[in-house]
């Protein structure tokens, strides 16, 4: 399922589509630590966070992840925005916790 399938039928609202937008995520990772997600060694990821910085999308970006959604419903400093479309890199938001988050992907995950 790609991350635009998933932010769909989570609800959560994309702010910047990718151009890896409709690749296939194969593992999520949902973390604040940027250092957790540094040591990840997979491809495809989605990465969940409530961690609304620019670092978030960097991050993302030395670990091939395929997209960023931002949880709790945090307000985005437009400056992420702008690194997201330099990056062409998806950014959503979505006013879930980031457990509930967690939940709604995994389920919607589980159904492809």
């Amino acid at each position: 399922m790609t991350i635009v399938e998933i932010v769909e039928k989570m609800g959560a609202e994309i702010l910047v589509k990718g151009e890896e937008s409709g690749a296939q995520v194969k593992f999520v990772v949902s973390s604040d630590l940027m250092s957790d997600v540094l040591v990840v060694d997979e491809e495809n990821i989605l990465l969940l966070t409530s961690l609304a910085s620019d670092q978030v999308l960097r991050t993302a970006q030395i670990v091939g992840a395929v997209g960023v959604i931002v949880v709790n419903g945090k307000p985005l400093p437009s400056s992420m925005v702008n690194v997201a479309n330099d990056l062409r890199m998806t950014l959503a938001t979505t006013k879930l916790s980031q457990y509930h988050a967690c939940i709604a992907v995994y389920e919607i995950l589980k159904q492809s």
